[in-house]
């Protein structure tokens, strides 16, 4: 058996999330407080001010409920022979394997966060039941050019950032799209399903319109050192485990780098992991998981 414990990203928040970890970690927890300026353990319970809605403390909570989930799960179970996070969740993978400590994390995310919150005026769109290579056809055949494919979660599962109005276009395009697709000869498996939910952020989060948050990022990191991990860590950039001395580029290139889960996962599937683990609140990962089995990515094995 070959195992992978993957950390969930933002958008798994919830009131309560860590109750069964908060109090078993006091000294991290004021470790967190201190940093923070706020109680973590009441925005986590009970939603809190500043709450579970704002980017810049969804960032902290998630991060030290997943870190303090993985302490207390590792304290029970052998080591993962990989790990992996889907976004913000990447940050607690690279902490479980040892690149930085509980306090740097913190104060990573808390940067992290206030500095994408900043870019506004855009947003977030789910495309369900489409694969992307369709819907990057979509958008160019609908001239929407400043929109892109921000997490590849699965076959049937991809998030679209970009400005508001583009995404309303985008969501009329695919709409479009799925209308035409039916009935028709060349159909795609689930083209009747195909479906735009609306994500509840403020922002164009893993897209081109957080390069100046990235940018700025990458001054903030100068400053931290960082270890080479204990374990194989996936990046969400390349969709193969983070080199040595890449912790600082491929944080940096996250923001504005789209979340290649589909590949990663389909990655491990391909060299014979077996078992997945989510370390965090909620299932998202693993119902992902089941999903990428069943349709695993086409991986190009030259990709660097």
């Amino acid at each position: 058996m070959t195992v992978v414990w993957v950390f969930p990203g933002q958008g798994a928040q919830r009131a309560g999330m860590g109750a069964e970890v908060l109090d078993r970690y006091p000294e991290l927890v004021r470790q967190a407080d201190a940093i923070l300026g706020y109680g973590i353990r009441e925005v986590c319970l009970t939603g809190a001010a500043p709450g579970l809605t704002d980017t810049r403390s969804v960032q902290p909570a998630l991060f030290v409920v997943n870190a303090l989930s993985w302490l207390a799960h590792s304290e029970e179970h052998p080591a993962p022979d990989v790990l992996a996070g889907h976004s913000l969740g990447e940050y607690d993978a690279l902490f479980a394997a040892g690149c930085f400590d509980f306090a740097t994390g913190v104060r990573m995310v808390q940067r992290r966060g206030e500095l994408m919150s900043r870019a506004g005026g855009g947003g977030m769109l789910a495309v369900l039941g489409l694969p992307p290579d369709r819907l990057t056809d979509v958008l160019a055949q609908a001239g929407i050019d400043d929109v892109d494919l921000a997490n590849r979660n699965s076959a049937e599962q991809v998030v679209l950032a970009g400005p508001q109005e583009s995404l309303r276009r985008a969501a009329d395009a695919v709409r479009r799209a799925a209308d035409a697709m039916r009935g028709a000869a060349d159909a795609v498996r689930g083209a009747g399903r195909v479906r735009c939910v609306p994500l509840r952020v403020g922002a164009p989060f893993h897209s081109r319109h957080m390069a100046p948050a990235a940018a700025d990022f990458g001054e903030f990191l100068t400053g931290i050192s960082f270890a080479g991990p204990r374990i194989p860590v996936l990046s969400n950039v390349t969709a193969r485990p983070y080199p040595p001395g890449g912790v600082r580029e491929l944080l940096v290139r996250q923001i504005a780098g789209p979340v290649r889960w589909w590949e990663s996962m389909s990655r491990l599937l391909d060299e014979g992991v077996t078992d997945l683990v989510e370390i965090g609140p909620g299932r998202v990962l693993t119902d992902l998981w089941t999903a990428i089995r069943k349709n695993p990515a086409p991986l190009d094995k030259t990709d660097p």
